[in-house]
């Protein structure tokens, strides 16, 4: 029903258009949940609504708390907001903004937002539907367009009512004209912009776009110049006579400004060749048949399954032969194995043995440095010991006191016995 009123609406003649806008501006009202608000909007024009967190904050005590709030906008209906339609709420202890300039297809449309605001603190929502009429503004046409750069400002700083006025009153200083009127702001970050390190106070930067009625100023056109331009494209600050009425405020940048006269602009149009309607003479037409080809699959089926498998029979039986055919030689050079094996280990055995037996036999004297030169209790000299009655080859190179007892003999041991100086 309520598309329905809108389809008729559209209809209507320009005398009946008005009384039914209010009336389907009502319908909305009534069938909205939640607390409404209707606001009256130009086309082609800067227009702007603050939503203010004081009316969903607590009060305690009679004082406003300071609860962080987040708002959501939206076409009532809809995930998202219309093209022309921006929002932005920089912290949640800020007020939110919606801006936009509406176009002309959105005039005598009322648009339905939603906005749901949510307290992070005490986890309350609350739903405020907001109902924007667009009014067209042809009434003041403005075909001579210039869109500015502020670096040191962010867009919704350029929002403010002080600072705008402020902006135009420069501009309408360096102009001139009779009538000048923002009709868009931009931030920087929808434009491809970075977005600013968080030092020296720096800012996104914001597009405004201005309109007036009379022609641009010789200061304006400045940015026209050959010089101008071949400064900017070695990224050097062009000299403008103009811009010392921004400094004190506003940080512009002339290699971005733009300027549109839209009475130079030419609409190209194409014209429509009226034909007479009747396509030419190709024949009949001739349709497919009802009837399709029976196609035999059997060949592409036996070909694509036949020569995989060929080949992986092929591979099976090699594979078979190496471990299964060729097994009693592998097993021969296994029993071949062990009698290599004793035969080096019985001819180490006997390299060792001759080792040792040549090692018995050998006369060598025994080293004088492992024998006692002196008795130790008599201090004699004692003789040396016999090679042949000693086996060197079990002899340590230190000697015990035990083998030492075996060697030396007592004064008292000497005298029982015959001894020979």
């Amino acid at each position: 029903m309520l598309w329905a009123l809108i389809i008729t609406v559209s209809k209507m003649s320009p005398a009946a258009f008005s009384s039914s806008t209010l009336l389907l501006t009502a319908l909305l009202i009534s069938c909205a949940d939640g607390k409404n608000e209707s606001i009256y909007w130009r086309a082609k024009r800067h227009n702007r609504h603050i939503i203010s967190r004081v009316n969903l904050a607590d009060r305690s005590k009679g004082e406003l708390s300071n609860d962080p709030i987040i708002f959501n906008t939206n076409i009532m209906g809809y995930p998202d907001r219309p093209g022309w339609l921006r929002y932005i709420q920089r912290t949640p202890y800020s007020d939110g903004v919606l801006y936009g300039s509406p176009t002309l297809e959105s005039v005598g449309k009322p648009t339905v937002i939603e906005i749901t605001a949510y307290n992070r603190r005490t986890f309350e929502t609350a739903r405020h539907n907001l109902i924007i009429n667009i009014m067209s503004a042809e009434d003041f046409p403005l075909p001579y367009q210039a869109e500015f750069f502020v670096k040191n400002m962010n867009v919704e700083e350029m929002l403010a009512s002080e600072v705008l006025g402020d902006f135009l009153g420069a501009v309408k200083n360096v102009w001139q004209p009779e009538r000048l009127n923002a009709i868009n702001f931009t931030s920087a970050l929808d434009r491809g912009g970075r977005v600013p390190l968080p030092i020296n106070n720096m800012k996104e930067g914001v597009y405004v776009m201005v309109g007036a009625d009379s022609p641009f100023s010789s200061c304006l056109r400045e940015v026209e110049n050959p010089q101008t331009q071949l400064r900017c494209s070695q990224e050097m600050e062009p000299s403008i006579s103009c811009d010392k009425k921004f400094r004190t405020q506003f940080d512009i940048d002339w290699c971005k400004i733009f300027l549109v006269d839209k009475t130079k602009v030419v609409y190209i149009t194409q014209e429509m060749v009226l034909g007479d309607g009747i396509l030419p003479d190709v024949g009949e037409y001739s349709p497919p048949s009802d009837t399709l080809k029976i196609r035999d699959y059997y060949s592409d089926f036996l070909i694509t399954l036949a020569v995989p498998s060929a080949v992986a029979v092929v591979l099976f039986a090699i594979l078979f032969y190496i471990m299964c055919c060729r097994r009693e030689g592998m097993e021969k050079r296994n029993m071949q194995t062990p009698d290599i094996q004793l035969v080096h280990h019985s001819a180490i055995q006997k390299s060792t043995k001759e080792l040792r037996d040549m090692s018995k036999n050998r006369e060598i004297a025994w080293p004088l440095s492992t024998l006692p030169v002196f008795h130790p209790v008599t201090g004699e000299m004692v003789p040396t010991m016999q090679t042949d009655t000693y086996d060197n080859t079990n002899m340590p190179l230190m000697q015990t006191q035990q083998s030492l007892a075996h060697q030396t003999q007592t004064p008292q041991q000497q005298n029982a016995g015959k001894w020979y100086p």
